[in-house]
């Protein structure tokens, strides 16, 4: 967005919320009516209107503010290839002159032939090029986007910035027999997306169900800051693609220099009354096809990627960095985990290992490297065992109500043309 735009939204933003309480502007602008705002957002009960209020004139204010992408056939059609260049502008031009030259000389047969000849050579450097051009595009993309990193690829397409859209054909159903219509392959694909487990509970899994919904015994931690807020927001990357609202990071951005306590204390409401908002319990599906398994017709040819609403994400993070500093302050956390560690990556994890089977090699002993792949392990993670496991380490007690309320009444969109599933997700 220019700043044009995100000074007109601002103001935008200021008017609407003023129009809302029916009250006028002072002279220190937002920061009075940011004030008036907390103290309302303090004293209400019901996060969820609270929350509901906030969106309907943040969408407001984005509607008022700014224009909407049009993805028409025109934008479509004048879209570049990125091999063009514009030494092939200037040799296309130059070759649709010759060529007309050469069509519209008749009466002179020698002349004719002459720029016949100018053209057809014209003609071929022009195709030379194209040729060259193109492979050399083919190259450099190869060198950036390798085959053990396709996410760049995929992130493009979740953009919009790739016209290749996933095209969705029947598929295999279990039974053997392929789904008759799009509704009925959507309904599928969200099935095997969000798989329902309680069917396979065994007792030790209804014993754990039963005591995650057990209340926390613990104290409460104290209320989210500004400071805090206005870190989290700061860490959003504004390119992530929004969800269901369509409300991006660069906007909530922008309404967060607008009004930083106001956001500040109805993230404090959701921690004090352990509530996740409903309306950011729902994350948008876009199926991504494998490499190679085009033209298959089994459902698992599908990689998911889940879209969720940026106001949700900004809770998730002030609720995350909570939990991590419970976690390392207690020294909880294994010395050897590495994964969703800060300050931690799969490359620590590889020296590691590398200075064991140094020593190891050393000492004249056999190492034994033994490497486990779980299917769908991040899909797959049980959330009453994620439950328990935080009231067994003494989590806070407004930070585990709040977990286990964001584990709770989730659900998953998948659309496609004019058909939409929801699916509740447990």
């Amino acid at each position: 967005m220019k700043g044009k735009d995100i000074d007109k939204f601002q103001g935008n933003l200021l008017r609407l919320q003023e129009e809302r309480l029916k009250t006028t502007n002072t002279e220190e602008g937002s920061v009075d009516l940011d004030v008036t705002l907390s103290k309302r957002a303090n004293k209400e009960t019901d996060i969820e209107k609270l929350i509901e209020e906030f969106q309907e004139v943040l969408k407001a204010a984005c509607d008022k503010s700014f224009r909407k992408q049009r993805t028409t056939k025109k934008t479509i059609t004048n879209k570049s290839v990125p091999w063009w260049t514009d030494e092939l502008t200037v040799m296309r031009k130059r070759t649709n002159a010759l060529r007309r030259r050469y069509q519209r000389t008749r009466k002179h047969e020698g002349l004719r032939e002459q720029r016949k000849t100018i053209y057809l050579a014209e003609k071929a450097r022009y195709e030379a090029t194209i040729k060259r051009e193109k492979i050399q595009s083919w190259k450099e993309y190869c060198n950036l986007t390798t085959s053990s990193n396709p996410w760049n690829e995929v992130y493009k397409l979740v953009a919009g910035k790739r016209r290749d859209n996933t095209q969705i054909t029947p598929l295999r159903k279990p039974d053997g027999s392929l789904t008759e219509d799009l509704r009925e392959t959507l309904q599928l694909m969200l099935e095997h997306f969000t798989p329902d487990g309680k069917e396979e509970d065994t007792e030790l899994h209804k014993l754990a169900r039963a005591q995650a919904l057990e209340p926390a015994d613990t104290d409460d931690d104290i209320d989210f800051t500004v400071e805090e807020s206005r870190n989290a927001v700061a860490s959003m990357d504004k390119k992530k693609e929004p969800g269901e609202d369509g409300i991006t990071g660069e906007v909530y951005k922008s309404a967060f220099e607008v009004f930083p306590r106001y956001i500040t204390a109805m993230y404090n409401g959701c921690l004090r009354r352990g509530g996740f908002p409903k309306r950011w319990k729902t994350a948008k599906l876009i199926p991504i096809v494998k490499p190679g398994k085009e033209n298959s017709d089994e459902v698992s040819k599908f990689r998911p990627i889940s879209l969720l609403n940026t106001g949700g994400k900004l809770l998730e993070k002030l609720l995350i960095n909570r939990i991590n500093h419970h976690v390392f302050a207690h020294n909880i956390m294994h010395r050897n985990q590495y994964g969703f560690t800060p300050q931690r990556s799969t490359t620590d994890a590889a020296m590691a290992v590398k200075g064991f089977v140094e020593e190891g090699l050393a000492a004249g002993e056999i190492i034994l490297l033994i490497s486990i792949d779980v299917k769908g392990a991040f899909d797959a993670a049980w959330w009453p065992s994620i439950s328990n496991g935080l009231k067994a380490y003494n989590c806070p007690k407004n930070l585990y109500n709040l977990s286990k309320s964001y584990f709770s009444q989730r659900s998953a969109v998948l659309s496609s043309n004019n058909a939409s599933i929801q699916r509740t997700v447990t």
